[in-house]
Formats: C-alpha cells, sequence, structure tokens
C-alpha cells in the first residue's frame, strides 16, 4: 500500500507505517499543484496531512481511497470533494486535548497576570512593579466552556485545580450529566457570556459552527472578562471580535485567526495583530511533542485497520448529525469492552450512530456515554445492552432541535 506523507510527521508514525508494510513516500513540504501532481505520479493510495490543504483539482485523477487528518480538525480538506470520488476522510480526535488545554490555560494566566507585557517591559530595562501587580485571579471565577468534548472535557479537572467554577453550552449535555460533572450548563451561548468571567471556545468547525460566536455573544460578556478561542477562527464572527476587543471591554487570547499563513511560517497582517487586549500564540495548540507522537500512532492504526479491513476509523464523510433522531444516554464502568458491547447490539437492529460523546468522570471507575443515532433501538435492544454487568443505566430520548 502507497502512502503519501505530505506534511510533517512524527519518526515514531514513519517508523509504524514502515512495520506495517507500507511504501511510504515522504515529501512534508508538498503543496498545491505540486501535492496533486505527485498524488497522481505515486498513485497513493492513502494520503497523510496535517495543515496541507487539500482542495478537489488535488484529487483529479488519484487513486486514493483514505485521506488522514494527522490531528482532530479538518476543515483544510475539501471533504465534499473526497466523497464524490469515494475517498474516505478520517481524523485522529482526542489525541491533543491535553496539549490544546494546557495551552487555553497558559493564555488564561498569561492575560490575568499580563506575563507577555512583563517579559517584553523586563527585556527592554523597565521595572513596572505597581502597573503588573493586578491581577484579578483565577480561583473563585466561572469558566465558561463552549462544547463538550474531549478539550472541553480536559479543562474541567484543570479548572478545578485553581478553584473555578465551571459551566457550559453543549447541544448534547443533558442536566444529569453536567450535574454528575460537577459543572453548570447553559441553554444558550449568551447565557454561557453573562455568567462567565472566562470563556474558552472548544469545538469543530462544521456549518453549524461556522460563525455561531457574534455581536450578541462579545455583548453578553462582562466587563473585563476574557475570550479564549484555540479552536477554529471561522466559529467566530472575525469583525464582532475585534470590534469587542478594540473597545477595550474584553480580553481575548487566541491561537487561531482568520486567513493565517498555511505554512509552519509566513507574514500575517490581520487586523487583530495590533489589538492590545489580544495575546496571541502560533496555532500552536496540539503542537507538543506528547500530542504530536499521540496524533501519529493514532494514524498509523487507522492506516493498519483499512489496510486490513478496508474500512478506516475516524471517517468523518458520513451523514451528518443532522439527521439523528434519537439521543441515547448510557452509564456505565470505565472498563474495556464495554463500549463495544454497545454498539455491537446497535449494529444488530441497523442503527447508525451520527456523533458519540464519551465522558469520564473523576477517578475514571464510571463515565456517560451519549450516542445520537437515526432511528429508536428497540426494547430488545435496550434489554440486551443493559444484560453487560458494567453497564448501570442506559436511556433512549427523542432529540429535540430548539437551539
Amino acid at each position: 500500500m502507497k502512502v503519501l506523507v505530505a506534511d510533517k510527521f512524527e519518526a515514531i508514525g514513519l517508523d509504524g507505517l514502515k512495520q506495517m508494510g507500507a511504501d511510504v513516500v515522504y515529501e512534508p513540504d508538498l503543496v498545491d499543484a505540486a501535492l496533486g501532481a505527485r498524488l497522481r505520479e505515486t498513485k497513493a493510495v492513502v494520503l497523510i496531512v496535517r495543515s496541507t490543504k487539500v482542495t478537489a483539482d488535488m484529487l483529479e485523477g488519484a487513486s486514493l481511497g483514505l485521506i488522514i487528518r494527522a490531528g482532530a480538525g479538518y476543515n483544510t480538506i475539501d471533504v465534499k470533494a473526497a466523497s464524490t470520488k469515494g475517498i474516505l476522510v478520517s481524523n485522529c480526535p482526542g489525541k491533543n486535548g491535553k496539549a490544546v488545554a494546557e495551552l487555553a490555560f497558559g493564555l488564561m494566566l498569561a492575560i490575568d497576570r499580563r506575563i507577555p507585557d512583563n517579559v517584553a517591559d523586563i527585556h527592554a530595562g523597565k521595572w513596572n512593579k505597581k502597573e503588573y501587580s493586578k491581577g484579578r485571579g483565577l480561583h473563585g471565577r466561572m469558566l465558561g466552556l463552549i462544547g463538550m468534548g474531549n478539550i472541553s472535557q480536559e479543562m474541567i479537572p484543570r479548572a478545578k485545580a485553581f478553584g473555578m467554577y465551571v459551566n457550559c453550552f453543549s447541544r448534547w449535555m443533558l442536566p444529569d450529566v453536567a450535574a454528575a460533572l460537577g459543572i453548570g450548563r447553559s441553554e444558550t451561548l449568551e447565557d454561557v457570556a453573562r455568567q462567565s468571567d472566562v470563556v474558552s471556545v472548544h469545538v469543530a468547525l462544521t456549518p453549524e459552527t461556522r460563525g455561531m460566536i457574534g455581536k450578541e455573544f462579545f455583548d453578553a460578556m462582562k466587563d473585563g472578562a476574557t475570550f479564549l478561542n484555540t479552536s477554529r477562527a471561522e466559529v467566530v464572527d472575525q469583525g464582532a471580535l475585534l470590534e469587542a476587543v478594540s473597545s477595550g471591554r474584553i480580553f481575548a487570547g487566541l491561537d487561531v485567526f482568520e486567513g493565517e499563513p498555511a505554512g509552519g511560517t509566513g507574514a500575517y497582517d490581520g487586523p487583530l495583530k495590533d489589538c492590545p487586549n489580544v495575546y496571541c500564540t502560533h496555532h500552536i495548540g496540539a503542537s507538543t511533542l506528547q500530542a504530536q507522537e499521540a496524533v501519529a500512532l493514532e494514524t498509523v492504526r487507522i492506516v493498519k485497520e483499512y489496510k486490513l479491513t478496508g474500512v478506516a476509523p475516524n471517517v468523518v464523510n458520513v451523514r451528518g448529525s443532522d439527521t439523528a433522531e434519537f439521543l441515547m444516554v448510557v452509564r456505565h464502568a470505565d472498563r474495556v469492552g464495554v463500549l463495544a458491547h454497545i454498539l455491537e447490539q446497535l449494529r444488530h437492529e441497523h442503527i447508525n450512530i451520527q456523533e458519540m460523546e464519551n465522558i469520564v468522570l473523576g477517578g475514571s471507575q464510571a463515565a456517560i456515554a451519549q450516542m445520537s443515532m437515526d432511528k429508536e433501538p428497540s426494547a430488545d435492544c435496550l434489554h440486551n445492552i443493559k444484560l453487560n454487568a458494567a453497564i448501570f443505566d442506559a436511556q433512549v430520548m427523542p432529540i429535540h432541535r430548539d437551539h
């Protein structure tokens, strides 16, 4: 199997691909037309990328069966074009959660204590303890989380370690699940904005989330509050964000920017770069050695599974979650094989899982799985699911799309 790796990739991943017998072509600097040409020349079956864009033109004449985004977000890949050509697209969700959560807290602390400003003044030979002794502190503050995927779940214990309270907005977060996690739950984005001292965004870029945070959200935020975005710039109305930070009313910690350079280096001239209330990093949320090695190993697993079975894990170009009609909530012991048992029972009834979250509670003893699906499981199916001794309860309810 020919595998073209068209981005920087960890050695542990390259070694893993070769050990499984893949014919690996490693050309990390391929972009634009050159990438399309190499796909046709090599007749690669699998393409692995990180930040490199994959467009419809590149896929013309390619022999691809699978594109893997070695990371969580996949907005740089033309998924629609891939689907039209019968090419699977997979990603590596959940492998960079700790790294992104760590950066989010780094930005939070940097803003509260004005750490970059401290550094700049010291480097300039200025001592200004009077100016910089005004941090509010994080203890007792409210952290609002937008989304409740892997990264937000990593944010919760870190926030509690700082003595913060946590509130969230999530399409699938039920009140009793939030209670089990020891956090609050808001019905709307604006409610989170009004209640929070710090808001941190952790959602994937989809048609539903694009531009979801706009002027009404920023108008609802408290004076002096902090807005963090380490997900994707496109989920935020950039004009509304610029207006909010330019007014001096809120602070922003950003790892993602509209129009950011596609490569590792380049010029950036976006309007947010000149705002004193904006603290920035260079889209490095997932860029720790630990995270990249975890992503590389997950990529190897995807290729291996695809090679052996023709089916790839973590495929993203399937029917969207807007077709889901029912939500199943399963409370279970955090043990190997429990989720496999649930999915096997659903498979017997030809039920398609549209979206799934598995939230592990403190102490890693129990977890809550939430699955959106295209039809309702039968009573027999639920009975068989509950036969597993590690499952405490399973409930199914219709999905209401009021918000």
